[in-house]
Protein backbone atom coordinates (compact mmCIF):
# COMPACT_ATOMS: atom_id res chain seq x y z
CA UNK A 1 0.00 0.00 0.00
CA UNK A 2 1.03 3.31 -0.69
CA UNK A 3 1.50 6.20 2.04
CA UNK A 4 -2.14 7.94 0.96
CA UNK A 5 -3.84 4.53 2.06
CA UNK A 6 -4.88 3.37 -1.93
CA UNK A 7 -2.98 0.40 -3.32
CA UNK A 8 0.01 0.19 -5.00
CA UNK A 9 -0.22 -1.91 -8.33
CA UNK A 10 2.81 -4.61 -8.35
CA UNK A 11 5.77 -4.28 -11.29
CA UNK A 12 5.28 -6.24 -14.26
CA UNK A 13 7.52 -9.00 -14.80
CA UNK A 14 10.13 -8.58 -17.23
CA UNK A 15 12.38 -10.32 -19.22
CA UNK A 16 16.24 -9.89 -18.46
CA UNK A 17 18.88 -8.34 -20.40
CA UNK A 18 20.82 -11.72 -20.92
CA UNK A 19 19.57 -15.15 -22.28
CA UNK A 20 17.83 -17.60 -19.89
CA UNK A 21 19.41 -20.17 -21.71
CA UNK A 22 21.69 -21.60 -24.30
CA UNK A 23 19.11 -23.64 -26.25
CA UNK A 24 15.35 -23.49 -26.84
CA UNK A 25 15.28 -27.53 -25.39
CA UNK A 26 16.38 -26.13 -22.13
CA UNK A 27 13.97 -23.31 -21.71
CA UNK A 28 11.20 -25.56 -22.73
CA UNK A 29 12.18 -28.87 -20.45
CA UNK A 30 9.73 -30.27 -18.33
CA UNK A 31 12.22 -30.84 -15.77
CA UNK A 32 14.47 -28.39 -13.96
CA UNK A 33 16.54 -29.37 -11.38
CA UNK A 34 17.75 -27.10 -8.52
CA UNK A 35 20.84 -24.45 -9.50
CA UNK A 36 23.50 -25.34 -7.26
CA UNK A 37 24.45 -28.71 -7.97
CA UNK A 38 23.74 -32.93 -6.77
CA UNK A 39 20.75 -33.37 -4.66
CA UNK A 40 21.41 -33.86 -1.13
CA UNK A 41 19.45 -37.26 0.33
CA UNK A 42 19.16 -35.98 4.11
CA UNK A 43 16.80 -33.91 5.14
CA UNK A 44 19.75 -30.56 6.31
CA UNK A 45 20.90 -30.93 2.98
CA UNK A 46 17.29 -30.33 1.28
CA UNK A 47 16.45 -27.24 3.95
CA UNK A 48 19.92 -25.59 3.26
CA UNK A 49 19.76 -26.30 -0.67
CA UNK A 50 16.16 -24.25 -0.31
CA UNK A 51 17.43 -21.65 1.76
CA UNK A 52 20.28 -20.97 -0.37
CA UNK A 53 18.97 -21.02 -3.84
CA UNK A 54 16.59 -18.74 -2.55
CA UNK A 55 19.61 -16.13 -2.43
CA UNK A 56 17.76 -14.95 0.52
CA UNK A 57 18.63 -15.38 4.81
CA UNK A 58 16.91 -13.93 7.21
CA UNK A 59 18.92 -10.54 8.03
CA UNK A 60 21.04 -11.50 5.67
CA UNK A 61 21.76 -11.55 1.41
CA UNK A 62 23.35 -15.40 0.79
CA UNK A 63 26.85 -14.58 -1.14
CA UNK A 64 25.84 -17.41 -3.76
CA UNK A 65 25.35 -16.47 -7.16
CA UNK A 66 21.80 -18.20 -8.12
CA UNK A 67 22.57 -19.73 -11.93
CA UNK A 68 19.87 -17.99 -14.51
CA UNK A 69 19.29 -21.57 -15.51
CA UNK A 70 19.61 -25.05 -14.69
CA UNK A 71 19.75 -27.60 -17.44
CA UNK A 72 19.00 -31.38 -17.07
CA UNK A 73 22.82 -32.50 -16.62
CA UNK A 74 23.82 -29.71 -13.45
CA UNK A 75 21.82 -31.72 -11.39
CA UNK A 76 23.46 -35.38 -12.20
CA UNK A 77 26.23 -36.48 -9.27
CA UNK A 78 29.83 -35.37 -9.69
CA UNK A 79 32.63 -38.29 -9.37
CA UNK A 80 33.16 -36.87 -6.34
CA UNK A 81 29.74 -37.44 -4.79
CA UNK A 82 27.85 -40.95 -3.84
CA UNK A 83 24.97 -41.91 -6.27
CA UNK A 84 21.94 -40.78 -5.59
CA UNK A 85 19.77 -44.12 -3.52
CA UNK A 86 16.96 -45.08 -5.46
CA UNK A 87 14.64 -47.12 -3.96
CA UNK A 88 12.11 -50.01 -5.28
CA UNK A 89 8.34 -49.13 -5.68
CA UNK A 90 7.06 -52.55 -6.41
CA UNK A 91 5.69 -51.18 -9.45
CA UNK A 92 6.71 -52.88 -12.98
CA UNK A 93 6.57 -51.07 -15.84
CA UNK A 94 5.84 -53.06 -19.10
CA UNK A 95 5.41 -52.09 -22.90
CA UNK A 96 3.56 -55.44 -23.05
CA UNK A 97 0.31 -56.26 -22.54
CA UNK A 98 -2.32 -59.37 -22.27
CA UNK A 99 -3.18 -58.94 -26.05
CA UNK A 100 0.47 -58.22 -27.03
CA UNK A 101 2.30 -60.81 -29.58
CA UNK A 102 2.99 -63.36 -26.51
CA UNK A 103 6.50 -64.75 -26.21
CA UNK A 104 7.91 -68.08 -27.18
CA UNK A 105 7.60 -69.50 -23.60
CA UNK A 106 4.29 -67.71 -22.48
CA UNK A 107 1.25 -70.48 -21.56
CA UNK A 108 -1.17 -71.04 -24.24
CA UNK A 109 -4.29 -68.71 -23.61
CA UNK A 110 -7.87 -69.42 -23.39
CA UNK A 111 -10.98 -67.51 -24.30
CA UNK A 112 -14.16 -67.57 -21.74
CA UNK A 113 -17.66 -65.90 -23.82
CA UNK A 114 -19.70 -65.39 -20.92
CA UNK A 115 -23.22 -65.04 -22.19
CA UNK A 116 -25.80 -63.48 -19.44
CA UNK A 117 -29.60 -65.08 -19.42
CA UNK A 118 -31.18 -61.49 -19.78
CA UNK A 119 -34.38 -62.56 -20.73
CA UNK A 120 -35.15 -64.77 -17.80
CA UNK A 121 -33.18 -63.23 -14.33
CA UNK A 122 -33.34 -66.37 -11.84
CA UNK A 123 -34.75 -65.53 -8.78
CA UNK A 124 -35.57 -67.92 -5.89
CA UNK A 125 -38.51 -65.82 -4.78
CA UNK A 126 -39.86 -62.10 -6.43
CA UNK A 127 -37.82 -59.26 -5.35
CA UNK A 128 -40.02 -57.00 -3.29
CA UNK A 129 -38.80 -54.38 -5.55
CA UNK A 130 -39.84 -56.07 -8.66
CA UNK A 131 -43.02 -57.39 -7.47
CA UNK A 132 -46.08 -55.43 -8.69
CA UNK A 133 -48.21 -53.86 -5.49
CA UNK A 134 -47.00 -56.40 -2.53
CA UNK A 135 -48.87 -56.69 -0.09
CA UNK A 136 -47.44 -58.27 3.66
CA UNK A 137 -50.60 -60.60 3.15
CA UNK A 138 -49.64 -61.84 -0.33
CA UNK A 139 -48.37 -65.49 -0.23
CA UNK A 140 -45.31 -66.29 -2.11
CA UNK A 141 -45.10 -69.37 -4.24
CA UNK A 142 -44.10 -72.49 -3.78
CA UNK A 143 -40.82 -73.67 -3.87
CA UNK A 144 -40.49 -75.33 -7.35
CA UNK A 145 -37.77 -78.40 -8.32
CA UNK A 146 -35.36 -77.33 -10.51
CA UNK A 147 -35.18 -79.00 -13.72
CA UNK A 148 -33.26 -81.87 -13.94
CA UNK A 149 -33.12 -82.17 -9.90
CA UNK A 150 -35.20 -85.19 -9.74
CA UNK A 151 -37.04 -87.92 -11.88
CA UNK A 152 -40.43 -86.48 -10.55
CA UNK A 153 -42.38 -83.20 -10.14
CA UNK A 154 -45.05 -83.74 -7.41
CA UNK A 155 -43.05 -83.30 -4.51
CA UNK A 156 -45.17 -85.64 -2.71
CA UNK A 157 -42.91 -88.25 -4.67
CA UNK A 158 -40.10 -86.53 -3.82
CA UNK A 159 -37.05 -88.54 -3.16
CA UNK A 160 -35.58 -89.88 0.21
CA UNK A 161 -32.48 -88.66 -0.62
CA UNK A 162 -33.06 -85.16 -2.27
CA UNK A 163 -29.76 -83.75 -4.55
CA UNK A 164 -28.05 -80.90 -3.12
CA UNK A 165 -29.89 -77.46 -3.13
CA UNK A 166 -28.95 -75.27 -5.59
CA UNK A 167 -26.52 -72.25 -4.74
CA UNK A 168 -28.33 -69.45 -3.95
CA UNK A 169 -28.57 -67.16 -7.24
CA UNK A 170 -26.54 -63.43 -7.20
CA UNK A 171 -27.42 -61.78 -10.57
CA UNK A 172 -30.84 -59.91 -8.35
CA UNK A 173 -28.61 -58.86 -6.07
CA UNK A 174 -25.56 -57.45 -7.90
CA UNK A 175 -27.59 -56.86 -11.39
CA UNK A 176 -28.95 -58.30 -14.12
CA UNK A 177 -25.88 -57.99 -16.13
CA UNK A 178 -22.40 -59.52 -16.01
CA UNK A 179 -21.41 -57.47 -12.79
CA UNK A 180 -17.82 -56.41 -11.66
CA UNK A 181 -17.95 -59.34 -9.03
CA UNK A 182 -19.61 -61.78 -11.53
CA UNK A 183 -16.46 -60.95 -13.38
CA UNK A 184 -14.20 -61.18 -10.15
CA UNK A 185 -15.82 -64.26 -9.25
CA UNK A 186 -15.27 -66.20 -12.27
CA UNK A 187 -11.29 -65.34 -12.16
CA UNK A 188 -11.65 -66.49 -8.60
CA UNK A 189 -12.94 -69.74 -9.79
CA UNK A 190 -10.22 -70.07 -12.24
CA UNK A 191 -7.60 -69.91 -9.56
CA UNK A 192 -8.62 -72.88 -7.70
CA UNK A 193 -8.17 -75.00 -10.89
CA UNK A 194 -5.43 -77.08 -11.19
CA UNK A 195 -1.86 -75.03 -12.34
CA UNK A 196 -0.28 -75.95 -15.34
CA UNK A 197 2.67 -74.23 -14.63
CA UNK A 198 3.82 -74.02 -10.57
CA UNK A 199 3.80 -70.11 -9.24
CA UNK A 200 3.00 -68.77 -12.19
CA UNK A 201 0.28 -66.45 -11.51
CA UNK A 202 -2.79 -66.06 -13.70
CA UNK A 203 -3.32 -63.46 -16.16
CA UNK A 204 -6.32 -62.39 -17.65
CA UNK A 205 -8.36 -59.55 -19.99
CA UNK A 206 -11.74 -58.78 -20.58
CA UNK A 207 -13.61 -56.82 -22.69
CA UNK A 208 -17.55 -56.47 -23.22
CA UNK A 209 -18.63 -57.65 -26.15
CA UNK A 210 -22.77 -56.49 -25.99
CA UNK A 211 -24.83 -55.12 -25.59
CA UNK A 212 -23.87 -51.85 -23.33
CA UNK A 213 -20.41 -51.61 -22.13
CA UNK A 214 -22.10 -50.16 -18.61
CA UNK A 215 -24.47 -53.38 -18.14
CA UNK A 216 -23.05 -55.91 -20.43
CA UNK A 217 -25.14 -58.98 -21.35
CA UNK A 218 -22.14 -60.49 -23.51
CA UNK A 219 -18.46 -60.65 -21.86
CA UNK A 220 -14.92 -61.95 -23.96
CA UNK A 221 -12.57 -63.01 -20.52
CA UNK A 222 -8.69 -64.14 -22.33
CA UNK A 223 -6.79 -66.20 -18.98
CA UNK A 224 -4.04 -67.65 -19.30
CA UNK A 225 -2.06 -70.03 -18.12
CA UNK A 226 -4.97 -72.74 -18.84
CA UNK A 227 -5.28 -75.54 -16.36
CA UNK A 228 -2.88 -78.50 -16.13
CA UNK A 229 -4.34 -80.59 -18.79
CA UNK A 230 -3.12 -83.67 -17.43
CA UNK A 231 -5.52 -83.43 -14.48
CA UNK A 232 -8.30 -81.48 -16.16
CA UNK A 233 -8.26 -81.86 -20.00
CA UNK A 234 -9.64 -78.84 -22.21
CA UNK A 235 -12.86 -80.75 -23.13
CA UNK A 236 -14.13 -81.48 -19.88
CA UNK A 237 -13.19 -77.58 -18.26
CA UNK A 238 -16.48 -76.65 -19.27
CA UNK A 239 -18.08 -78.65 -17.42
CA UNK A 240 -15.92 -78.58 -14.50
CA UNK A 241 -18.20 -78.57 -11.06
CA UNK A 242 -16.86 -75.33 -10.11
CA UNK A 243 -17.28 -73.72 -13.63
CA UNK A 244 -20.90 -75.02 -13.48
CA UNK A 245 -21.88 -73.82 -10.06
CA UNK A 246 -20.47 -70.00 -11.11
CA UNK A 247 -23.35 -70.57 -13.99
CA UNK A 248 -26.46 -71.15 -11.82
CA UNK A 249 -25.32 -68.71 -9.45
CA UNK A 250 -24.96 -65.87 -11.70
CA UNK A 251 -26.90 -66.93 -14.31
CA UNK A 252 -24.74 -67.43 -16.83
CA UNK A 253 -23.31 -69.72 -19.81
CA UNK A 254 -19.93 -70.29 -20.73
CA UNK A 255 -18.06 -70.99 -23.88
CA UNK A 256 -14.82 -72.04 -23.35
CA UNK A 257 -12.47 -71.93 -26.74
CA UNK A 258 -8.71 -71.77 -27.53
CA UNK A 259 -7.07 -68.09 -28.26
CA UNK A 260 -6.16 -68.95 -31.55
CA UNK A 261 -7.04 -67.24 -35.04
CA UNK A 262 -8.88 -70.11 -36.13
CA UNK A 263 -11.64 -69.29 -33.63
CA UNK A 264 -12.02 -65.76 -34.98
CA UNK A 265 -11.52 -66.74 -38.76
CA UNK A 266 -14.18 -69.74 -39.34
CA UNK A 267 -14.79 -69.95 -43.29
CA UNK A 268 -17.31 -72.59 -43.01
CA UNK A 269 -20.71 -73.35 -40.91
CA UNK A 270 -23.40 -76.06 -40.85
CA UNK A 271 -26.64 -76.22 -39.48
CA UNK A 272 -28.87 -78.52 -37.92
CA UNK A 273 -32.62 -76.86 -39.41
CA UNK A 274 -35.14 -78.32 -37.78
CA UNK A 275 -35.05 -77.05 -33.99
CA UNK A 276 -32.46 -75.06 -35.12
CA UNK A 277 -33.03 -72.40 -38.12
CA UNK A 278 -36.24 -73.13 -37.69
CA UNK A 279 -38.26 -73.52 -35.00
CA UNK A 280 -40.55 -76.82 -35.86
CA UNK A 281 -40.19 -80.22 -36.27
CA UNK A 282 -41.09 -80.95 -39.96
CA UNK A 283 -41.74 -84.69 -39.96
CA UNK A 284 -44.45 -83.16 -37.25
CA UNK A 285 -45.74 -81.14 -39.10
CA UNK A 286 -46.37 -83.08 -41.98
CA UNK A 287 -48.24 -85.64 -39.85
CA UNK A 288 -50.18 -83.00 -38.08
CA UNK A 289 -51.82 -82.93 -41.83
CA UNK A 290 -53.57 -86.38 -41.30
CA UNK A 291 -54.18 -86.75 -37.56
CA UNK A 292 -50.90 -89.04 -36.40
CA UNK A 293 -48.87 -85.96 -34.80
CA UNK A 294 -49.01 -87.55 -31.99
CA UNK A 295 -47.68 -90.99 -32.18
CA UNK A 296 -44.85 -89.54 -34.89
CA UNK A 297 -43.61 -86.69 -31.93
CA UNK A 298 -43.27 -89.13 -29.44
CA UNK A 299 -41.26 -91.03 -31.58
CA UNK A 300 -39.15 -87.99 -32.99
CA UNK A 301 -38.80 -87.05 -29.43
CA UNK A 302 -37.01 -90.16 -28.22
CA UNK A 303 -35.24 -90.22 -31.59
CA UNK A 304 -33.17 -86.50 -31.02
CA UNK A 305 -33.03 -87.73 -27.13
CA UNK A 306 -30.37 -90.23 -28.54
CA UNK A 307 -32.63 -92.68 -26.77
CA UNK A 308 -33.95 -94.43 -30.44
CA UNK A 309 -31.64 -94.90 -33.66
CA UNK A 310 -32.50 -92.31 -35.73
CA UNK A 311 -31.92 -93.94 -39.16
CA UNK A 312 -34.43 -97.17 -37.66
CA UNK A 313 -37.19 -93.94 -36.13
CA UNK A 314 -37.16 -92.31 -39.36
CA UNK A 315 -38.57 -95.20 -41.22
CA UNK A 316 -40.59 -95.96 -39.20
CA UNK A 317 -42.27 -92.24 -39.17
CA UNK A 318 -42.33 -91.94 -42.86
CA UNK A 319 -44.53 -95.15 -43.53
CA UNK A 320 -47.02 -93.02 -41.10
CA UNK A 321 -46.79 -90.31 -43.70
CA UNK A 322 -48.13 -92.65 -46.49
CA UNK A 323 -50.92 -91.10 -48.81
CA UNK A 324 -50.16 -87.96 -48.16
CA UNK A 325 -50.30 -85.31 -51.13
CA UNK A 326 -46.65 -84.14 -52.10
CA UNK A 327 -47.69 -80.94 -52.26
CA UNK A 328 -47.71 -80.79 -48.48
CA UNK A 329 -44.59 -78.79 -48.44
CA UNK A 330 -45.83 -75.81 -50.28
CA UNK A 331 -48.41 -75.66 -47.55
CA UNK A 332 -45.75 -76.17 -44.92
CA UNK A 333 -43.70 -72.92 -46.14
CA UNK A 334 -46.31 -70.71 -44.44
CA UNK A 335 -46.43 -72.44 -41.19
CA UNK A 336 -42.70 -72.51 -40.99
CA UNK A 337 -41.49 -70.15 -38.76
CA UNK A 338 -37.61 -69.09 -38.80
CA UNK A 339 -35.86 -68.94 -35.76
CA UNK A 340 -35.27 -65.54 -34.13
CA UNK A 341 -31.68 -64.16 -35.14
CA UNK A 342 -30.85 -67.35 -37.98
CA UNK A 343 -31.46 -64.35 -40.76
CA UNK A 344 -29.42 -61.82 -38.76
CA UNK A 345 -26.48 -64.74 -38.66
CA UNK A 346 -26.85 -65.62 -41.50
CA UNK A 347 -26.01 -62.15 -43.24
CA UNK A 348 -23.22 -61.82 -41.11
CA UNK A 349 -21.21 -64.82 -41.71
CA UNK A 350 -22.13 -64.33 -45.69
CA UNK A 351 -20.17 -60.99 -45.25
CA UNK A 352 -17.39 -62.54 -43.96
CA UNK A 353 -17.31 -64.92 -46.99
CA UNK A 354 -17.90 -67.80 -44.71
CA UNK A 355 -19.42 -70.86 -46.37
CA UNK A 356 -22.57 -72.16 -45.08
CA UNK A 357 -24.72 -75.42 -45.17
CA UNK A 358 -28.07 -76.94 -43.94
CA UNK A 359 -27.44 -80.29 -42.59
CA UNK A 360 -30.81 -81.87 -41.90
CA UNK A 361 -32.52 -84.77 -41.12
CA UNK A 362 -35.52 -83.57 -42.50
CA UNK A 363 -36.58 -83.35 -46.33
CA UNK A 364 -35.05 -81.95 -49.60
CA UNK A 365 -37.76 -79.75 -50.40
CA UNK A 366 -38.00 -78.01 -47.54
CA UNK A 367 -34.42 -77.23 -47.13
CA UNK A 368 -33.73 -75.82 -50.53
CA UNK A 369 -36.46 -73.52 -49.87
CA UNK A 370 -34.83 -72.73 -46.51
CA UNK A 371 -31.49 -72.19 -47.91
CA UNK A 372 -32.77 -70.00 -50.87
CA UNK A 373 -34.24 -67.66 -47.56
CA UNK A 374 -31.21 -67.72 -46.17
CA UNK A 375 -28.89 -67.49 -48.68
CA UNK A 376 -27.08 -70.56 -47.69
CA UNK A 377 -24.95 -72.27 -50.30
CA UNK A 378 -25.56 -75.98 -49.68
CA UNK A 379 -28.56 -78.63 -48.44
CA UNK A 380 -28.46 -81.87 -47.55
CA UNK A 381 -31.95 -83.72 -46.03
CA UNK A 382 -33.62 -87.09 -46.81
CA UNK A 383 -35.39 -87.74 -49.85
CA UNK A 384 -39.15 -89.13 -50.08
CA UNK A 385 -40.28 -91.29 -52.53
CA UNK A 386 -43.40 -89.94 -54.33
CA UNK A 387 -45.89 -91.90 -56.48
CA UNK A 388 -46.13 -90.27 -60.07
CA UNK A 389 -49.94 -91.94 -60.67
CA UNK A 390 -51.44 -90.17 -57.43
CA UNK A 391 -48.30 -88.00 -56.66
CA UNK A 392 -48.54 -89.22 -53.22
CA UNK A 393 -45.64 -90.05 -50.63
CA UNK A 394 -45.12 -94.14 -51.04
CA UNK A 395 -44.03 -93.79 -47.27
CA UNK A 396 -40.50 -94.83 -47.98
CA UNK A 397 -37.32 -93.30 -48.81
CA UNK A 398 -35.70 -92.26 -51.93
CA UNK A 399 -32.59 -95.29 -52.27
CA UNK A 400 -30.63 -93.79 -54.14
CA UNK A 401 -29.98 -90.82 -51.18
CA UNK A 402 -28.78 -91.76 -48.32
CA UNK A 403 -29.75 -90.71 -44.93
CA UNK A 404 -28.84 -87.83 -43.11
CA UNK A 405 -27.77 -89.01 -39.50
CA UNK A 406 -25.17 -88.63 -37.58
CA UNK A 407 -22.32 -90.39 -39.24
CA UNK A 408 -23.61 -89.34 -42.72
CA UNK A 409 -23.85 -85.30 -40.94
CA UNK A 410 -20.08 -85.64 -40.18
CA UNK A 411 -19.15 -87.08 -43.97
CA UNK A 412 -20.50 -84.14 -45.50
CA UNK A 413 -19.18 -81.37 -42.73
CA UNK A 414 -15.87 -83.32 -43.53
CA UNK A 415 -16.38 -83.61 -47.52
CA UNK A 416 -17.07 -80.04 -47.38
CA UNK A 417 -14.16 -78.68 -45.71
CA UNK A 418 -11.93 -81.03 -47.78
CA UNK A 419 -13.29 -79.70 -50.81
CA UNK A 420 -12.97 -76.56 -49.97
CA UNK A 421 -9.26 -76.68 -48.56
CA UNK A 422 -10.50 -75.56 -45.29
CA UNK A 423 -9.21 -76.89 -41.69
CA UNK A 424 -11.49 -78.63 -39.57
CA UNK A 425 -10.07 -76.02 -37.34
CA UNK A 426 -11.94 -73.18 -38.90
CA UNK A 427 -15.57 -74.95 -39.12
CA UNK A 428 -18.53 -74.51 -37.43
CA UNK A 429 -21.37 -76.20 -36.23
CA UNK A 430 -24.76 -75.63 -34.50
CA UNK A 431 -27.57 -78.60 -34.03
CA UNK A 432 -29.89 -79.88 -31.39
CA UNK A 433 -30.49 -83.25 -31.58
CA UNK A 434 -28.97 -86.53 -31.02
CA UNK A 435 -27.82 -86.89 -34.90
CA UNK A 436 -26.01 -83.42 -34.26
CA UNK A 437 -23.13 -84.82 -31.67
CA UNK A 438 -20.83 -86.19 -34.09
CA UNK A 439 -20.65 -82.80 -36.69
CA UNK A 440 -20.24 -80.92 -33.24
CA UNK A 441 -17.61 -82.96 -31.69
CA UNK A 442 -15.91 -82.92 -35.52
CA UNK A 443 -15.69 -79.31 -35.81
CA UNK A 444 -13.91 -76.46 -34.68
CA UNK A 445 -16.48 -75.04 -32.93
CA UNK A 446 -19.60 -77.47 -31.76
CA UNK A 447 -22.41 -75.48 -30.56
CA UNK A 448 -25.69 -77.29 -28.83
CA UNK A 449 -28.03 -74.83 -29.69
CA UNK A 450 -31.16 -74.79 -26.99
CA UNK A 451 -30.59 -78.67 -27.34
CA UNK A 452 -31.31 -81.73 -25.84
CA UNK A 453 -29.71 -82.74 -22.26
CA UNK A 454 -27.87 -85.89 -23.60
CA UNK A 455 -26.51 -83.32 -26.65
CA UNK A 456 -25.39 -80.54 -24.28
CA UNK A 457 -23.29 -83.53 -22.05
CA UNK A 458 -21.79 -84.51 -24.95
CA UNK A 459 -21.64 -81.26 -27.04
CA UNK A 460 -18.05 -79.31 -26.48
CA UNK A 461 -20.57 -76.35 -26.28
CA UNK A 462 -23.62 -75.23 -25.23
CA UNK A 463 -25.92 -71.89 -25.58
CA UNK A 464 -29.60 -71.99 -23.52
CA UNK A 465 -29.54 -68.25 -22.55
CA UNK A 466 -29.22 -66.97 -26.15
CA UNK A 467 -31.12 -64.02 -26.87
CA UNK A 468 -32.07 -65.26 -30.06
CA UNK A 469 -29.56 -66.97 -32.44
CA UNK A 470 -28.03 -64.01 -33.89
CA UNK A 471 -25.61 -64.60 -30.54
CA UNK A 472 -23.51 -67.13 -32.24
CA UNK A 473 -21.76 -64.53 -33.80
CA UNK A 474 -19.89 -63.26 -30.75
CA UNK A 475 -18.29 -66.74 -30.49
CA UNK A 476 -15.89 -65.01 -32.87
CA UNK A 477 -14.74 -61.87 -31.04
CA UNK A 478 -16.66 -59.46 -33.27
CA UNK A 479 -18.52 -56.94 -30.84
CA UNK A 480 -22.20 -55.22 -31.36
CA UNK A 481 -20.89 -52.16 -32.95
CA UNK A 482 -19.11 -54.20 -35.55
CA UNK A 483 -22.15 -56.78 -35.72
CA UNK A 484 -24.02 -53.87 -36.72
CA UNK A 485 -21.77 -52.52 -39.48
CA UNK A 486 -22.05 -56.00 -41.13
CA UNK A 487 -25.98 -55.92 -41.16
CA UNK A 488 -26.03 -52.48 -42.68
CA UNK A 489 -24.27 -53.45 -45.64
Amino acid sequence: MSSNGTPSRSKRPSLGSTPRAASFLNDHQQYKGPANGPISSSIDGMLEGTESSSGYETGSKSSKTVSPVSSITSVLPSSAHSPTRIKESGIVHTMSHTACQPRPTDPPKIVATIFYNSSSPKHIQPHPDQSPNPRPTDHLPLPELPPGAAPVEDLSKYPLEPPAPEPQPLDHLYGSHISQLCLTHFLSVLDTLPANVPYQPLVSSHRCLADDCTLPRIMEVVFSPPPNPELLPFPLLSKHESLYRFEREWNVELILQPSTVFRRHKRLAVFDMDSTLIQQEVIDEIASTIGVAAKVSAITARAMAGELDFAASLRERVKLLKGIPATVFEDLKSRITITPGAIELCKCLKRLGVTMAVLSGGFQPLADWLANKLGLDHAFANHLLVDPNTNTFTGELDPEHPIVDGETKRHLLVSLAKQKSIPLEQTMAVGDGANDIPMLKTAGLGVAWCAKTKVQMEAPARLNVGRDLGDLIYLLGLTKQEVDELLAL
